[in-house]
């Protein structure tokens, strides 16, 4: 799978998008945002808050609970505001 990141989060995690292959117990976004906070200092800094990221399940906007399986692509925002 591929995840992608944005904003902050890819400022925080160093890169814009990578190859992923999380275990088989992750199974729902939620699941995938603990497994990566759990990677590295920039992925915990930019995975301290789960409940404020935003996610997208092969560019559909998804809630936490959304099951990962399948999915080709997984893109992570910041909370947006508008102008």
């Amino acid at each position: 799978m591929k995840a992608r990141y944005f904003a902050w989060v890819r400022e925080r995690v160093g890169k814009a998008e990578e190859e992923i292959d999380p275990p088989a117990e992750i199974v729902t976004v939620a699941d995938l945002i603990a497994w990566l906070g759990r990677r590295d200092e920039g992925y915990a800094h930019a995975f301290e808050n789960p409940k404020i990221i935003r996610a997208a399940l092969d560019r559909a906007h998804v809630k936490p609970e959304a099951a990962i399986a399948g999915a080709r692509e997984i893109a992570f925002f910041p909370p947006m505001t508008g102008g």
